[in-house]
């Protein structure tokens, strides 16, 4: 029960201003809860599943370098298909009558996107964020040193109640925002942390 306490506590507070957490936020701005919150826990729990295995039982490095080239490029491919969404829904007409028209954009960000495509996407672009992250590495050197199943338990609790903090916090802007804005906002953000990445990671 130490290490899953342990592994719980560290992560979460590793986690906040994390970049995985800031790309929580971007989602949880433009996107419902629901769905959001569904495709973070997936994410996350795979990937400190990954990080058990890999850096726990195994004994074995992630190659960081290898990963953060290729999620700098999954990056920049999330912000052109966020900026590719913006110019859609426009050529649309704004959205449908059921929305008045305006596609959601009086009163924040609710799009109109499937709900499973929303948690494929959330799923797809935290993982990617989480691999090679401090985070996952933490959660390999806990798991090292403690039972791994315990581990993997605490650090994927804590990093889903860190990433929560971002969904809600990225709701609340959201509701603030025209939808053009966010979309806009999330695209500059997953831009800037995948040309990060790349240039970390050259």
């Amino acid at each position: 029960m130490g290490s899953l306490l342990a592994a719980m506590g560290l992560v979460f507070v590793a986690e906040l201003g994390d970049k995985t957490q800031l790309v929580a936020l971007g989602f949880g701005a433009r996107h419902r809860i629901g769905p959001v919150l569904v495709g973070m826990a997936i994410a996350y729990a795979v990937a400190n599943l990954l990080a058990v295995v890999v850096g726990g039982l195994l004994g074995a490095a992630l190659p960081t370098r290898a990963i953060g080239l290729v999620g700098g490029v999954l990056f920049l491919g999330f912000a052109a298909w966020s900026l590719r969404s913006d110019d859609n829904d426009a050529g649309d007409g704004g959205g449908d009558s059921s929305d008045g028209g305006a596609g959601g954009s009086a009163d924040g960000a609710m799009p109109s996107r499937p709900a499973r495509a929303v948690v494929v996407s959330v799923a797809v672009a935290v993982f990617v964020a989480e691999l090679g992250d401090k985070t996952q590495l933490a959660t390999a050197t806990l798991a090292a040193q403690g039972p791994p199943v315990l581990v993997w338990i605490g650090a994927t609790i804590g990093i889903i109640a860190a990433g929560a903090v971002g969904v809600v916090v990225g709701r609340l802007i959201g509701a603030r925002l025209p939808e053009r804005a966010t979309r806009i906002g999330s695209a500059v953000l997953f831009a800037a942390f995948g040309v990060g990445l790349i240039a970390l990671n050259w």
